[in-house]
């Protein structure tokens, strides 16, 4: 099976739908499932533009994509589960781009070299900037090589 193969056909359904592909996982447990995460693409000129992802489209993006998976046989073998959803309020953080787009959010991030005896930091985010990620941690700002960067999300404020 070809993930990258996948991704291209998931974004192809979501960009007929105004969307972008966030991510794919393909996991195999008790069941085989291929997990695709939707979202905004972020447009900075239209805030009300930006606002989540509806179930509605991803009943669209599975219906359309659940068919091209199968006429491509993209996915061989027995059955698997295609889910479709949104990246949730407390979303990982991939992309560089991730990072300047929720500046000013509160985040999680586990590093794989300790800064400041620290592997998981939680601060705000401040941007990104010649490769590293600037987390407001208290009453400073941190930079953090992006790519020593285990793992990142958002956290969840109520």
């Amino acid at each position: 099976m070809d993930l990258a193969k996948i991704r291209e056909a998931a974004e192809r359904v979501a960009h007929s739908e105004g969307l972008e592909i966030f991510d794919v996982e393909w996991k195999i447990g008790k069941q085989r499932l291929l997990r695709v995460y939707i979202d905004r693409v972020p447009d900075p000129s239209k805030p009300e533009s930006n606002a989540g992802i509806s179930h509605k489209d991803c009943e669209r993006v599975s219906e359309q994509l659940s068919v091209i998976l199968d006429v491509e046989d993209l996915v061989p073998g027995p059955g698997y589960v295609l889910e479709v959803s949104s990246p949730g309020l407390d979303r990982k953080l991939i992309k560089a781009s991730d990072y300047e787009r929720f500046i000013g959010r509160l985040a999680r991030i586990w590093v794989n070299e300790p800064i400041e005896n620290q592997k998981f930091l939680e601060g705000r985010l401040a941007g990104y900037a010649d490769g590293s990620v600037k987390l407001a941690v208290k009453d400073r700002e941190l930079s953090v090589p992006f790519a020593g960067i285990r793992k990142a999300n958002l956290v969840v404020e109520l």
